[in-house]
C-alpha cells in the first residue's frame, strides 16, 4: 500500500485531476471536506502552496490558483514531486503502518496510547495527530474511560463490499432527487479527470490522487440531489472505506472502464436523462462489486 501524501501534495493533486483553472478559488473548508482533514492542515497547507507559487493569496478573499498544475521538467513528474512536496510526513507514514498492521490482524481491538507510541516511537505531537486522524476517518475511537479502540468496519474484504451494498442502494436513488441539478462548472470539471485517465495516466497516478477522483466523482453526484442524508451518508461511508480502497487499487486494470463508464453517466446527466443515468450507475457498482470479489486475495495479503 502506497502511502499517504502531505495535504499540500494532495491539493496540487486535485487542482491537476480535476483540471482547475488558474484564478479559481479554493476555499479552504471545501478542501478539508473532499480531503477529510480538519481546515487547520488545510490552512497551513494553502499557506505552503502560496510561498511555492502554485497559489496566489488575496486580501480577505482567501487562496486562488495561480498556476497550471503541470509539470515543467521531466515529463511524467507530478508537480507535488517538482516542488518538494511528495516526501511523506513522519505522521502520514505512520499512519498508514498502523492501518496495515491493522488490516494483518497484527493490532488487537483495544489499544493504549503509550502502545502505539512505543511501537512506532512517536512524539506526544505526531501521536496526537495520528489518533486524530484515525478518530476523523472512522475506524479508530476513544474508549469510555481509557484506551481506544478500533472500528470493527472495514478491515475485511467483505466489509468493503457491504459498503458498496450500501452504496447501491444509495447514489442511484440520489440521481432520481426532486429538483436534481448538478451544475456545469461541476460537469466539465468531472469530465475533465475521467478523460485524463483515459488519455494514459492511469499508471503515472498515485493510489490516492486515483482514490480522490473517484471519491469527487460520486460525492458530486449525490450532493446534486440536494438532500442531506443521501449526502451525509455516501461521505461517512467513503471515510471510512478508504483503507480497503487503497489496496483494492493494485489492480489498475478496471479503471478505463470504469472512467468510460462515469463518462456516460455524465452524458446523460447533462441530457437530464436522470432514469437511464441511476440505472447506468446502479450497473457501475454492480460492476465494481464483482470486480473487488474477484481481487479479494490482494485485501488480505
Amino acid at each position: 500500500m502506497k502511502p499517504d501524501r502531505p495535504i499540500a501534495a494532495q491539493i496540487v493533486d486535485l487542482i491537476q485531476t480535476d483540471a482547475i483553472d488558474v484564478g479559481t478559488h479554493l476555499p479552504a473548508q471545501m478542501l478539508a471536506d473532499k480531503l477529510g482533514v480538519s481546515r487547520s492542515p488545510v490552512n497551513e497547507a494553502l499557506a505552503l502552496l502560496h510561498e511555492k507559487g502554485v497559489l496566489e493569496r488575496r486580501l480577505h478573499r482567501g487562496y486562488f490558483v495561480a498556476r497550471v498544475a503541470t509539470s515543467t521538467e521531466t515529463p511524467g513528474t507530478s508537480l507535488a514531486a517538482e516542488l518538494g512536496l511528495a516526501d511523506t510526513d513522519p505522521v502520514t507514514r505512520v499512519y498508514f503502518q498502523i492501518a496495515d498492521a491493522r488490516l494483518r490482524g497484527e493490532l488487537p481491538d483495544a489499544f493504549s496510547e503509550q502502545m502505539i507510541r512505543t511501537r512506532y516511537g512517536l512524539t506526544a505531537t505526531q501521536l496526537n495527530a495520528v489518533l486524530s486522524r484515525m478518530s476523523q476517518e472512522g475506524w479508530a475511537e476513544r474508549k469510555p474511560g481509557y484506551g481506544w479502540q478500533f472500528s470493527t468496519m472495514l478491515t475485511t474484504p467483505d466489509s468493503l463490499l457491504q459498503s458498496y451494498r450500501l452504496r447501491l442502494a444509495v447514489e442511484p436513488a440520489a440521481l432520481l432527487e426532486p429538483g436534481y441539478r448538478l451544475a456545469p462548472e461541476v460537469l466539465e470539471r468531472l469530465r475533465a479527470a475521467e478523460r485524463r485517465l483515459l488519455e494514459g495516466h492511469v499508471e503515472q497516478e498515485s493510489i490516492d490522487a486515483l482514490h480522490e477522483r473517484g471519491v469527487r466523482f460520486h460525492e458530486s453526484l449525490v450532493e446534486a440531489s440536494g438532500n442531506p442524508f443521501f449526502i451525509d451518508t455516501i461521505r461517512r461511508v467513503n471515510r471510512v472505506r478508504r483503507l480497503l480502497s487503497y489496496r483494492s487499487m493494485r489492480n489498475r486494470e478496471r479503471y478505463p472502464e470504469h472512467a468510460k463508464q462515469h463518462l456516460a453517466i455524465l452524458d446523460l446527466l447533462a441530457r437530464e436523462r436522470n432514469e437511464a443515468a441511476s440505472e447506468m450507475m446502479r450497473e457501475h457498482l454492480r460492476h465494481t462489486l464483482d470486480a473487488i470479489g474477484k481481487i479479494a486475495p490482494i485485501l488480505t495479503s
